[in-house]
């Protein structure tokens, strides 16, 4: 028999690493401006509706004009090879757009004065209330926002895309690790953005927030080759094993009334929205908040360099490669050794971020434990079950973290330890209760639904999904402006700068809508654990028979 490519572990490991890196790639991209929202405020004139509206942005196209649909279809009807190469394409137009909007060209240019003028209204979206621009917003905000939709497009159908990929390269081998290994690999770029975001911005002692989005058009390009050479793997695959591409059945619209029938449907559907919008959106202010709520003094000597922060970002790898290969390690001795390097890192961690002194490098701890415990999580739901009690964990998790972050940190302001280490506990934590949504989530979906129609069950959650991701960014934004009228007086009057406005809001009740989120995932989960016993779904059922 004919030895192919994905029979050699290598081979199918390095097809892996190709499409992981290029997540890893836009999951930089995605959250690219983010530690920086109060330098957007304070060298572009963003203030918090503007940032959220724009952040917002990212995926109107995929729910307002459907293109998360379209993505699927697309997908469907060309195969693997060129909707990664599209995907990647589409990435990139976004992120040049952004750049150009957010860099110095564009201000004072013709451009500019077109968006000032145009894009104010948009007839029945502004009706509805849903419009991605609005009367007043920064030109800049404007045009960044038309280019993170079309980004929003391309990262939507990345994602999509190399799931099948992973499927057809895995099939009948490691596809749960490999699906766990990418999306590990994919949650590093948040903490990567974090804090190389900062560091371009402020590199030289010279602020210019263009070049954080220009490191992230670069790393898009990295992305684009990635789906290069896997197309050309890909296509060596397929003639040698003189298949086909592998394709999804498309989505049906016929499909839809199976699917919204299940009640069980719902209440998952629900719960994702809902965990994922207390979380994405969350990590769009949080280094703002740990910037309002913390007395932070920035590292002298040493910790103030840019070694330091390079150092650090090495320890982090350090700590999500030990970790991660402890979990995969069939020896008790080795998966120890590994558990105890992983936790010394963190500690080393968590260390030089305090010495550093920042808030984007304090926050960028969150998807470290997500790292270490999702795949324990779910080898858990695998051989115990309890899918539905993860959930409800999960939620209270969720509302513990947002409440802490709303009313205990504020009371450590004035002691920086204090501060950062309550910070860190609860970032740490919100970052475990992030990681039962893969675990115990995402398996339980074809218990509810027919087999046949698995692939529109999570399209159709994905696009609910994107829903929530395009509202609470924006919604964040206006809470807090609205809740902090002073700061906008004060700035409108002169009596403060954009500088110091960016970095003094309140951030109580934009947190305690997100822990509201939690409340109400909380409720959606006990529910789902009565109607689970009382129709013997089985999401309480172990995976494996």
């Amino acid at each position: 028999m004919q030895q192919t490519l994905r029979d050699s572990a290598a081979t199918r490991w390095i097809a892996l690493m190709l499409l992981a890196l290029a997540m890893f790639c836009s999951y930089i991209f995605m959250d690219i401006l983010s530690p920086i929202k109060d330098l957007m405020q304070a060298t572009r004139g963003w203030d918090s509706t503007a940032f959220g509206t724009m952040e917002g942005s990212e995926t109107f196209l995929n729910v307002f004009i459907f293109f998360l649909i379209f993505a699927g279809i697309i997908l469907d009807k060309m195969g693997v090879r060129f909707t990664a190469l599209l995907s990647g394409v589409v990435m990139l137009i976004g992120g040049l757009i952004k750049y150009y909007a957010i860099s110095e060209s564009f201000m004072g240019s013709g451009l500019e004065a077109w968006f000032n003028t145009h894009l104010n209204y948009i007839p029945l979206f502004d009706e509805l209330g849903v419009s991605p621009f609005y009367q007043g917003m920064p030109a800049s905000a404007k045009c960044a926002a038309v280019g993170f939709m079309i980004f929003g497009c391309g990262t939507e159908m990345a994602g999509i895309t190399v799931s099948r990929g992973i499927v057809k390269w895995f099939k009948g081998r490691e596809t749960a690790m490999a699906m766990g290994s990418e999306m590990a690999l994919a949650r590093l770029g948040v903490a990567t953005c974090m804090i190389f975001s900062p560091f371009f911005a402020k590199l030289g002692g010279h602020v210019d927030v263009s070049r954080s989005v220009a490191f992230g058009v670069l790393l898009l390009c990295i992305a684009l080759i990635m789906f290069i050479v896997y197309f050309f793997m890909d296509k060596k695959l397929d003639a040698q094993t003189g298949e086909a591409e592998e394709k999804d059945d498309p989505f049906k619209i016929s499909d839809l009334g199976k699917i919204l029938s299940s009640g069980g449907f719902w209440l998952v559907s629900l719960l994702c929205v809902l965990y994922y919008s207390a979380i994405f959106p969350f990590q769009k202010y949080a280094t703002n908040m740990l910037q309002c709520n913390l007395t932070l003094t920035p590292g002298q000597g040493f910790w103030g360099t840019n070694s330091a922060t390079i150092i650090q970002y090495i320890v982090m790898l350090a700590v999500a490669a030990c970790a991660f290969a402890g979990n995969f390690s069939k020896s008790k001795k080795a998966q120890y050794i590994l558990f105890t390097l992983a936790g010394l890192c963190l500690i080393t961690y968590c260390y030089m971020g305090y010495q550093i002194g920042t808030a984007e490098k304090i926050f960028a701890v969150f998807p470290l434990l997500a790292v270490a415990i999702t795949p324990m999580l779910g080898k858990y739901v695998d051989h115990y079950g309890k899918a539905a009690s993860m959930l409800i964990l999960g939620s209270l998790l969720l509302i513990l973290c947002h409440l802490t972050f709303a009313f205990v940190l504020p009371l450590c302001k004035g002691s920086m330890i204090g501060g950062v280490i309550v910070s860190y506990l609860t970032i740490l934590v919100l970052g475990a209760s992030f990681s039962l949504v893969p675990a115990a989530l995402w398996p339980s979906v074809p218990k509810l639904v027919d087999e046949k129609i698995i692939g529109s069950a999570y399209a159709l959650i994905f696009w609910i999904q994107n829903i929530g991701l395009w509202l609470f960014p924006l919604l964040i934004g206006k809470v807090l402006d609205a809740t902090n009228p002073e700061l906008i007086n004060a700035v409108n009057n002169g009596l403060i700068t954009e500088a110091v406005a960016s970095v003094s809001f309140n951030y109580t009740w934009p947190l305690v809508m997100l822990a509201s989120l939690g409340v109400a995932a909380f409720i959606i989960g006990v529910i789902l654990k009565v109607v689970d016993k009382k129709h013997h779904i089985g999401l309480e059922e172990p995976n494996i028979k």
